[in-house]
């Protein structure tokens, strides 16, 4: 049998899984994996009896229960005149009432394809389950692909969300209505169970969600161009065949820097965060997951949206980036490889489900609220052909309360130029200093090498090496603490969001300031803690302006005998720059408003 594309299916093997745990759901540049195609093919073309199709045991295994205890549809779901959306069912026998599990599709061009794997175990675990693509997704005439235009989650998405909970209940007759979804998926989930009028959905889990749409895209005066650009890029069309003519007009306006007061508008409209007084009112028990070093939706708005839930919740946050702790739990594993913890992401999110929709009596309700996997605690081994394998899982820790997460402060205060030609972080306050570098160039000192796979690599125990005397001087500038102690063989534990205050001048009337968080070992080299980007517009050139913004939270342990450093440029490629290429922006710490870094420590 041909796959959904109409080409050969190709052995899955051992080797098939292992590429997906490794690199993820992405393949080179904005293409989705092949490994995660060949195998979404060979579980769809298996299960609907294709006997050719060669998977591991363990697979093979997996098809033939589902093959014994339900039945598979690839079928189209109306909900509007001359337009479908691609839906795959898996309708359990017998007549028991039993709940469904909805899952919108992840922001792809494939459509629900990728989670096959997934939507087998939800079966296995005593679900019906109903998978659709979200209207315009997919690449042409792909039976995975829906029709009309993108909405972006917006009205017409929470619309068709329903018309498919109507459509579940006529299929399946379901005791209850669950929704799971990822990324893109994962928010039109939370907005369709706030909107739907019948009140049906009785659980969500999102994973690598968005909190705010709005500040996803656009934060700090500062426009997050890379993640729109990979997005815009991942539909399976072009732009102009996409997008309805709304979005196409946000776009324009994003593009162009102008007329950012609608982009906001749109994207609040389309925030989860927007509705959570529908949500907390309804009761749904809400499961949210992100990461660290989150890329297109960053971690904060999540712990906001989190922090305003008054309904049963749960908040899990992992290394790495965008997708990554998920994908291999939701495209396919194997029990025994590659690496220990890469199963607990979706193994807590479904006892979350079965807790909530099947009444299992499991941990569910126990564990702690908050669960942070804390910065890069794992323990790996080198492997044949470069890299490293993780061998015991990082750590994580548990928490009542976000609140609770962050127990104390300790403020660093920058200081001019040392006789190494950086500043230096001293515990006591330094003023009338300053320091200039050029801006509007890009430096070594980067948030990623590349939107999600950098962070892909940190899951998989390969965090991204920086060497701090290879950034830029002249375009950035440094300051670092002295080598710090602890207890424990812990120097500092940062737990949460660090704050930077800086008073900043420029030769023109707007400067961009990306603020970098490292950890430098004695040798040099450093790794990433958190970033964050502002822009400072309307500067009167050659005038001070001191401003204030929290990094992204992180959990991370400073080993003994390293040191913390701040670094500030003005130019990453996950942002617009905004000012002028060459101008000269200037750090100061005039008396009264010092520059200062402010650490969350737990």
């Amino acid at each position: 049998m041909a796959s959904i594309s109409g080409q050969p299916i190709p052995a899955i093997t051992e080797a098939t899984l292992t590429e997906i745990a490794d690199s993820g759901l992405r393949g080179p540049g904005n293409t989705v994996n092949q490994a995660v195609v060949d195998l979404g093919n060979a579980l769809v073309a298996a299960v609907q009896g294709d006997e050719s199709v060669e998977l591991p045991p363990e697979l093979a295994e997996l098809v033939a229960q589902v093959r014994r205890i339900a039945e598979v549809e690839v079928t189209g779901i109306p909900v509007e005149e001359n337009l479908k959306l691609s839906a795959f069912t898996i309708k359990l026998n017998g007549d028991e009432p039993r709940p469904v599990v909805i899952l919108p599709a992840g922001w792809n061009p494939l459509g629900w394809l990728p989670f096959v794997y997934a939507y087998f175990k939800l079966a296995l675990r005593g679900y019906h389950v109903l998978t659709y693509t979200p209207r315009g997704l997919g690449f042409p005439d792909w039976i995975s692909t829906s029709e009309g235009r993108v909405d972006v989650a917006g009205p017409k998405d929470w619309a068709d969300g329903s018309k498919v909970i109507t459509y579940a209940q006529g299929h399946f007759s379901p005791s209850k209505v669950g929704f799971l979804g990822m990324s893109y998926g994962s928010g039109i989930s939370q907005l369709v169970a706030a909107h739907d009028e019948g009140r049906r959905v009785a659980a969500v889990v999102a994973l690598s969600t968005w909190g705010n749409l709005a500040t996803s895209l656009y934060t700090n005066d500062t426009r997050h161009v890379e993640a729109v650009n990979l997005l815009v890029g991942f539909t399976g069309g072009e732009r102009d065949d996409k997008f309805d003519e709304e979005a196409l007009d946000i776009l324009d306006k994003f593009d162009q820097d102008r007329d950012l007061d609608d982009v906001v508008a749109w994207g609040t409209k389309r925030s989860p965060e927007t509705y959570l007084d529908k949500t907390n009112e309804l009761g749904i028990p809400t499961y949210i997951s992100n990461t660290w070093h989150e890329t297109l939706f960053p971690v904060a708005p999540v712990i906001d949206v989190y922090n305003r839930l008054t309904v049963p919740k749960q908040l899990n946050l992992w290394i790495g980036d965008h997708g990554a702790p998920e994908g291999a739990g939701l495209s396919g594993l194997l029990t025994h490889l590659p690496f220990p913890g890469l199963a607990e992401p979706l193994r807590e999110a479904y006892e979350f489900l079965d807790h909530h929709l099947l009444g299992a009596d499991n941990e569910a309700p126990n564990r702690k609220q908050v669960t942070n996997q804390v910065m890069f605690t794992y323990k790996t081994k080198p492997v044949l052909g470069g890299g490293q394998r993780i061998t015991e899982a990082a750590r994580r820790e548990g928490h009542d309360s976000w609140a609770d997460v962050t127990t104390g402060t300790e403020v660093w205060y920058l200081t001019g130029v040392n006789g190494d030609g950086d500043g230096a972080l001293a515990d006591k306050q330094n003023d009338d200093w300053s320091r200039s570098f050029t801006a509007g160039l890009e430096t070594k000192a980067t948030a990623v090498d590349e939107v999600i796979k950098t962070g892909q690599k940190e899951w998989t125990g390969n965090p991204r090496p920086y060497v701090l005397a290879e950034f830029e001087r002249e375009n950035l500038l440094v300051w670092s603490t002295d080598a710090l102690t602890g207890s424990g063989g812990v120097a500092r534990r940062i737990r949460g969001a660090a704050t930077v205050r800086l008073t900043v001048r420029s030769t023109a009337d707007a400067a961009t300031l990306v603020a970098y968080l490292f950890d430098v070992a004695p040798d040099g080299t450093s790794r990433i803690i958190t970033h964050d980007p502002y822009t400072v517009l309307g500067l009167t050139p050659g005038q001070d302006a001191t401003v204030e913004w929290e990094l992204q939270p992180a959990a991370y342990d400073v080993p003994d005998g390293h040191r913390v450093a701040l670094v500030v440029n003005s130019r990453d490629r996950l942002y617009a720059f905004t000012g002028e290429v060459g101008s000269t922006t200037t750090i100061g710490s005039p008396r009264g408003n010092e520059s200062r870094l402010e650490l969350p420590l737990g």
